[in-house]
């Protein structure tokens, strides 16, 4: 089992800001080293808009870089609660405008409907080079969330799923969702979980001595290699 010690811990929400997007960085140059493109999976959420901007700098071959989006609200890319939007306008601009950005919302007219218009061209872009994560204070990743009767399959390491949608309303404002199924996260080269605070701290410690949170489920796989990025 995997144990605290796991948890890297930074100063600041601003290093490890920073670390993260250097991480990504170099996951990304490295994919392009290898292959015509690099992948990258953002979220949403309060955190990630820093490292979007410290990665935004990033020295890449933009135009070779494709994004998509762990999970989305299913509004409009014109809504405040979007977390394409977010990206649009924390990542994609400048020379990452040039990077292309596959969207997890549609105007379909279900988030089940959207989640499979979705996986096309998110089994197009696997393995993903980096995926960044947060985390809520009950565990959740992407839109995995405690209680979801969707949770099951989303967290299925052998579903042909890429994407699921989640109609009850969760999270804050509640609504419903699209979330990347935990198959589809951890097809990946790397995956970064950046949080804050000691109460997400101790959520991660009681996930990594064994609790049943999505987050756990994420922690206790060996398909993919995964960072917890933390500070105060």
């Amino acid at each position: 089992m995997r144990s605290a010690s796991m948890i890297e811990t930074y100063a600041n929400r601003t290093a490890a800001a920073e670390a993260a997007a250097a991480a990504i960085e170099r996951n990304l140059a490295d994919g392009l080293k290898q292959r015509a493109r690099a992948t990258f999976v953002g979220t949403g959420g309060s955190s990630p808009a820093p490292v979007y901007r410290r990665l935004g700098a990033a020295r890449l071959d933009w135009a070779r870089v494709v994004v998509t989006l762990s999970d989305e609200r299913l509004v409009p890319p014109s809504s405040e609660h979007s977390n394409q939007r977010l990206v649009r306008e924390h990542l994609m601009v400048g020379e990452p405008a040039k990077s292309h950005l596959v969207p997890l919302w549609s105007d379909a007219p279900d988030p089940d409907a959207a989640a499979r218009a979705a996986e096309p061209a998110l089994t197009g872009m696997a393995p993903f080079d980096a995926v960044l994560l947060g985390m809520g204070e009950d565990g959740h990743i992407a839109s995995l969330f405690p209680g979801s009767p969707a949770l099951a399959e989303g967290l299925d390491l052998g579903s042909g799923r890429r994407a699921l949608g989640v109609p009850e309303p969760h999270g804050a404002p509640p609504l419903p969702r699209i979330t990347l199924t935990l198959a589809a996260l951890t097809d990946a080269r790397g995956l970064i979980v950046l949080i804050s605070g000691e109460a997400k701290k101790r959520v991660v410690e009681r996930a990594l001595a064994g609790e049943e949170l999505p987050v756990g489920a994420l922690l206790r796989q060996e398909r993919a290699p995964v960072r917890i990025l933390w500070s105060p």
